[in-house]
């Protein structure tokens, strides 16, 4: 086993991404999106910091990238509004912060941890966590910043259809995360995302979820998922990868295995997650034919994938 002193992975989203269906042009953007949002996370592990520093730096990266569903960039309801989610977790001692329906805060992580850390709550729903931002002087932006061309067209052809899409309509679930292990052993998690095209103004994936999209405990381990949002709720994703590890003494590997590729899709559901332990290297998975993902480990060169290996 690599016990590297430290790791982090991250996705941008999982789901039918085929070579065919990408540009050159959009694969390089989105290659480029994950390598930088990449070295924003490991610049803190390589200098000692902690894994949350590093889990909330990866994510607002993808945040402010517009190719990815989660801050700028995200996908637009039935109403054509804005409804962006958040969450992270500090496996150090179970602290939690999450946040939903936002449509104003630029970086919706930043939130989610200022809940954590500045709120007797763990989670914060819609003018609530709104004010909550402008009480902690977090960045605010107009709607329409977040609002891109290429979503309100992918709107357009939702409407045509009457379908509901995590991303695009051909099947890409939308939602950025990271997860990390520090040099002093301690594991994190982040997970941010505008939700579904099209889909009916209030309703919640996974993400900001703490247990089905978004867990981290030192004792198990740390998870973002994305995918079908109402499936890893039903089967509390990412709690049960931590749980099979404490309680039965799987491994990491194995542990991510049963989820994704018996008990998912036995309910139909597709998508992806990325893990790390608190030992060994990161787990990256899914059962759709891509998912966007890097990952790096101490000592080791950059790693990003977009298709299926």
């Amino acid at each position: 086993m690599n016990n590297t002193p430290w790791a982090l992975a991250l996705h941008g989203g999982a789901g039918t991404i085929l070579r065919s269906k990408l540009t050159k042009q959009e694969e390089a953007r989105f290659r480029e999106g994950l390598a930088d949002a990449l070295r924003a996370g490991t610049a803190v592990l390589e200098k000692g910091g902690a894994a949350i520093d590093a889990v909330e730096r990866t994510v607002i990266a993808l945040e402010e990238n517009p190719m990815f569903n989660a801050g700028r960039g995200s996908v637009l309801t039935s109403e054509g509004g804005i409804e962006m989610d958040a969450a992270i977790m500090d496996g150090r001692n179970l602290d939690a912060g999450a946040v939903i329906g936002l449509n104003t805060v630029r970086n919706p992580i930043s939130l989610a941890r200022l809940v954590m850390e500045k709120n007797d709550h763990v989670v914060l729903a819609g003018k609530g966590a709104e004010a909550f931002a402008r009480e902690r002087g977090l960045q605010s932006m107009p709607t329409d910043w977040f609002v891109t061309e290429r979503r309100r067209n992918q709107l357009e052809e939702a409407r045509k259809t009457q379908a509901v899409s995590l991303d695009h309509n051909d099947g890409k679930y939308g939602t950025v995360g990271a997860v990390a292990r520090d040099m002093g052993g301690n594991l994190a998690a982040a997970t941010s995302t505008g939700g579904m095209t099209n889909k009916a103004p209030g309703r919640v994936g996974d993400a900001p979820l703490i247990g089905a999209g978004t867990y981290a405990s030192n004792r198990g381990c740390a998870v973002s998922a994305t995918g079908h949002g109402e499936m890893f709720i039903r089967l509390t994703v990412a709690r049960d990868i931590a749980a099979m590890m404490e309680y039965l003494g799987l491994d990491l590997e194995e542990a991510v295995r049963r989820k994704v590729h018996d008990e998912l899709p036995a309910l139909e559901g597709a998508g992806g997650l990325i893990a790390v332990g608190p030992e060994g290297l990161p787990v990256l998975s899914f059962n759709t034919p891509g998912m966007y993902r890097a990952s790096r480990c101490a000592g080791e060169s950059e790693q990003i994938a977009i298709f299926e290996a």
